[in-house]
Parts: structure tokens; C-alpha cells; sequence
């Protein structure tokens, strides 16, 4: 009976043994043995084919790029593209028509294989020629009019007229807006002065004021206030607070 249960014991860890050693070589591989044209991954575990191959029932087959296509490494579609000047028709490579004043573009699915040239704008399946108005000038972007206004111009319509810049004012760096010159602010479609009262000065905007410190401001002046004693001017110059240990009551600092 003891060596019925010994010989069970030796059974039962033997084949714990060979289950666990499967387990590892199975999560080694990811799907059992490495298969031809295939390698192990570099992280991680399990394997990926080759380049040039593709996975089909645990098995790395070769990849067939038809005729004007060349493969590329992707982890999905059908693993090559067109070449140049074809676009993807069905399971062939077809040639673009390249229609005048484009060129020939890297071709993908969906896409129509080439571009219009420098001035010209894709339309239906020709490139029409961008028309600048005066004052303006060609963009290399593909959005918008394909055109912009220069400098002191603003776009109208299919036109650039002249930004109209009163007086005390001026174009800002990029030269599609004007601004108040220092001291001026905007005021409809004028600069007007920006009046400083006594004991005020023109804030950083330059198109506002300030008070002074040890003044307030109360409507369009300045007007001075009393420090009682045992008392500072806070730092924003505005009002004012008691020294330590006393302690504001009312217009005075007093020891509580």
C-alpha cells in the first residue's frame, strides 16, 4: 500500500514536471515551434516572420507584390504598396494619369497618386491655376484660397485692399492689423490720447493709467490718503496696513 502511494507521488510530480515545461516552452514560442522565415520577437514572447512574409495558420508565407509595387514592413494590410505613379486598383498596381501642371506622388489607398503643382489647385481631376489679386501672393499651403494678402493688405472677398492705419497708430509685425501707438488707445476705428491725471502715469499696455503710490484712484483722478501712525503703505501703493502688534480699528492702529 505505502509503495502504491509512493509510486502515485513519483507519477503525479512527473507529470507536473513535463505540464510546467510545456507551459514555458509554449509562452517561449507564443504558438509552439519557431517556424521557417520566422524569428523570435525581440521583446515580449512568441515569434513574427521575416520581412517579405506574413503569418497564415501558424506558418510565415511569402508575401507577392504584383507588378509596379515593392513590400513594405507593416503589421497589417496586405504587406506591399505601389510604387510612384500607381495607385492600388484591386490586387494590381495601376498606372495614375497624371493630368498637366502635377506630378506623380507616393501612391496609397484612397488617394489619387498625385499633386498639383506650385500655383495650381486640384480640381475634379485637372489642376487649375491659382489667381492672385494684387497685393498678394502664392502659399505652399493646400487649405484656404492658396493665396494671402501682403504686408498693410487684408483679404476682401477675392481681393486685398489696404488696411486703413489712423493716425497715431501702426501695422503690427505681422501686417494684417494696426494698433494705438503708446499713449493712444483704439477707439472705433481711431487712436484717441489717453489722458493721465495728476499724480498718475501710463500702466505697461501704454493704452491705460495707474496711481501713483500713496494715491487712489477714485473716477478719472488720482486723489492722495493718510497713513495713521504705526502704519505702512502696502505694496501695491493703493492703501495701507497696520505694523505689527497693532491692529486696525477703523482709521487708526492700536495695540489690542
Amino acid at each position: 500500500m505505502r509503495q502504491s502511494r509512493s509510486q502515485t507521488l513519483f507519477l503525479t510530480t512527473s507529470l507536473l514536471s513535463v505540464f510546467l515545461s510545456f507551459g514555458i516552452a509554449h509562452s517561449q514560442t507564443g504558438a509552439g515551434a519557431l517556424p521557417p522565415n520566422a524569428h523570435t520577437r525581440p521583446y515580449g514572447s512568441g515569434w513574427q516572420c521575416d520581412f517579405g512574409y506574413r503569418e497564415l495558420s501558424m506558418s510565415c508565407v511569402a508575401t507577392e507584390a504584383p507588378a509596379n509595387a515593392h513590400l513594405v514592413e507593416l503589421s497589417f494590410g496586405p504587406g506591399w504598396e505601389c510604387n510612384r505613379g500607381y495607385r492600388v486598383s484591386g490586387q494590381a498596381c495601376a498606372k495614375v494619369a497624371v493630368p498637366e501642371n502635377a506630378y506623380a506622388a507616393d501612391s496609397s489607398s484612397g488617394r489619387r497618386g498625385w499633386e498639383c503643382g506650385r500655383g495650381y489647385r486640384a480640381v475634379n481631376e485637372s489642376c487649375a491655376a491659382v489667381k492672385v489679386p494684387e497685393n498678394g501672393y502664392l502659399t505652399d499651403s493646400a487649405y484656404g484660397n492658396g493665396w494671402e494678402c501682403g504686408r498693410g493688405f487684408r483679404v476682401a472677398g477675392a481681393d486685398c485692399v489696404a488696411i486703413a492705419v489712423p493716425t497715431n497708430g501702426y501695422l503690427e509685425d505681422s501686417g494684417k492689423r494696426w494698433k494705438c501707438e503708446r499713449g493712444f488707445r483704439s477707439n472705433s476705428d481711431a487712436c484717441v490720447r489717453v489722458e493721465v491725471p495728476q499724480n498718475a502715469y501710463l500702466d505697461p499696455s501704454g493704452e491705460n493709467w495707474r496711481c501713483e503710490r500713496g494715491h487712489r484712484r477714485i473716477g478719472p483722478a488720482c486723489a492722495a490718503f493718510v497713513v495713521p501712525a504705526n502704519a505702512h503703505i502696502t505694496s501695491a501703493g493703493d492703501g495701507w496696513d497696520c505694523n505689527q502688534p497693532y491692529r486696525r480699528r477703523g482709521d487708526e492702529c492700536v495695540l489690542s
